[in-house]
């Protein structure tokens, strides 16, 4: 071989290598909004996208691929999710979907994925299903065996907890308030004793009135207000309950759309000895040992072993006890 073919062979590998890395460019600078061309789609059955709950940078890559490639989108209000589509140069038929036409369009679309198109549910803003339509769409969809896929993204809730400075690491969300004072009476009630954070959205107008009854329901407790979350006016006021309530009370119901943080209860201080040797003494009047020990280690959240011994002393049976451990 003559010193020049080494050469030759090099140029040409080094010419291939140039090619392969063009093409993987072109590959990673397509557009993630481009439509794939007519009945072809990336995923198959039901995909359930997240949007932008405000500022509408807040839309993943993956989102755009899938919407712009769904052969149709379901969704609320076509007029809201026309724009959002637009801003992205997504161009897909929409179908209305939402409380009202809900029981009519569900056999149709059903339709539709049985027969292999791929469609993507959307709501206004945020996370589908949650406090938005899609709950018995999505269980009917499950139930006839079609594929179904989560795109996660926006959320109102994750982003109230969050910015609330509150405990987040667990929590509990319970939508929208009742607007009649009795029920929203007996919600806060049964809310009351869970032992996480809440997460409540409420409308604005409400808003004094809810925060008054949440301060009468649980006490003294942590809260924050969220609102107008993303965008350009976002705030977030933290106080508790009662103060927040004031507060909006005297400057009135805000504007924008709300949600509503509350701290968990405080954990009940640990039961004294005395308090023990109290419930016990009551307890052992009417009660076996055993059962008096599993009452009262239930009632004051003291170790059964504690308890256990206290009852001993108290009945005098000393060590030997009747083998209630």
């Amino acid at each position: 071989m003559s010193k020049s073919e080494p050469r030759r062979a090099h140029s040409r590998t080094r010419e291939r290598s140039n090619r392969e890395r063009g093409a993987h460019r072109d590959e990673a600078s397509r557009e993630p909004s481009e439509s794939p061309p007519r009945g072809q789609s990336h995923f198959q059955g039901l995909a359930v996208v997240a949007t932008p709950i405000g500022n509408a940078g807040d839309i993943t890559l993956r989102a755009l691929a899938t919407l712009a490639a769904a052969d149709a989108i379901l969704c609320e209000d076509t007029r809201v999710s026309a724009k959002l589509l637009a801003r992205h140069g997504i161009s897909r038929p929409l179908l209305p979907y939402h409380e009202h036409n809900a029981e009519k369009m569900r056999p149709l679309i059903l339709e539709r994925l049985a027969a292999g198109e791929a469609l993507a549910l959307i709501s206004d803003a945020g996370t589908p299903l949650v406090s938005d339509p899609g709950y018995k769409l999505l269980r009917a969809v499950t139930a006839a065996g079609i594929p179904v896929t989560a795109l996660p993204g926006a959320s109102s809730v994750m982003t109230a907890l969050v910015l609330s400075g509150l405990p987040t690491d667990r929590f509990h969300f319970a939508g929208f308030l009742p607007a009649r004072a009795g029920e929203r009476a007996r919600t806060l009630a049964a809310l009351a004793a869970i032992p996480a954070t809440l997460v409540l959205f409420e409308s604005t107008n409400r808003l004094p009135e809810s925060l008054a009854a949440m301060a009468e329901a649980f006490g003294p407790r942590p809260a924050a207000v969220a609102r107008e979350l993303t965008k350009l006016f976002e705030e977030v006021r933290r106080a508790d309950l009662a103060s927040l309530a004031r507060h909006y009370a005297e400057a009135g119901p805000p504007k924008g759309e709300v949600v509503v943080v509350v701290g968990p209860p405080e954990k009940a201080p640990a039961a004294s000895e005395t308090d023990i040797d109290a419930a016990l003494g009551e307890a052992l009047n009417r009660a076996s040992l055993r059962d008096a020990v599993e009452e009262v280690a239930a009632a004051t959240g003291a170790p059964r072993r504690q308890v256990y011994a206290r009852a001993l002393a108290l009945s005098g049976q000393g060590a030997g006890g009747d083998g209630a451990q």
